[in-house]
């Protein structure tokens, strides 16, 4: 027999579990391939940024993984050390390492471009100077490649969040929510 303190407890365990499933999800879409009004948000477990200098040189890459996402362990978040007065273009890559195989979440945000905005912000403000260079098929920028400048040796961090906005992109921050964002660390010397 149950008591009243154990079936309280059994009960509010079990709408917690409730409430929570959506967390667990990714974006998903009906069996038509319409957008379903309760998408959710990407599984992205690592972000890695690879920058290329304009004209030659070695790239730079920095990484954010964390394969158990949150309450698990800390992320693991890299430093990005840069050339100052030097032009890169850039490559996002995200990963869902949740999966086996693991699956390239880039490639999926890309079919979805009209749905994913990639937002750089650099802190200070001048710390450098990002562009998306690659659009969806509504003219959109898109921000899986960039285009990053470097201005004089400085450090700061650069923020990157990828909002998900099915249906209400309009090139701007504000409509949506975020599917993933991180902080990088950043250093121009």
């Amino acid at each position: 027999m149950h008591t009243p303190f154990k079936h309280r407890l059994f009960r509010a365990t079990l709408l917690a579990l409730v409430a929570a499933t959506p967390l667990f999800s990714a974006c998903s879409k009906d069996d038509n391939d319409e957008p379903t009004p309760d998408e959710e948000n990407e599984q992205i477990t690592t972000v890695m940024y690879t920058l290329t200098p304009v004209g030659g040189g070695t790239p730079v890459s920095v990484t954010y993984r964390d394969v158990d996402g949150d309450g698990g362990t800390a992320p693991t978040i890299g430093t990005l050390t840069l050339a100052p007065n030097t032009t890169y273009t850039g490559t996002l890559t995200l990963r869902d390492e949740t999966k086996n195989p693991v699956v390239d979440t880039s490639a999926e945000i890309l079919e979805e471009a009209d749905e994913h905005l990639f937002v750089y912000e650099p802190t200070p403000a001048d710390l450098l100077t990002v562009t998306r260079t690659d659009k969806d098929a509504n003219n959109l920028e898109i921000g899986l490649q960039t285009r990053l400048e470097t201005t004089a040796a400085t450090t700061g961090t650069l923020k990157i969040t990828l909002r998900h906005q099915p249906g209400v992109k309009d090139g701007s921050f504000a409509p949506g929510d975020t599917d993933v964002e991180v902080v990088f660390p950043t250093t121009v010397r």
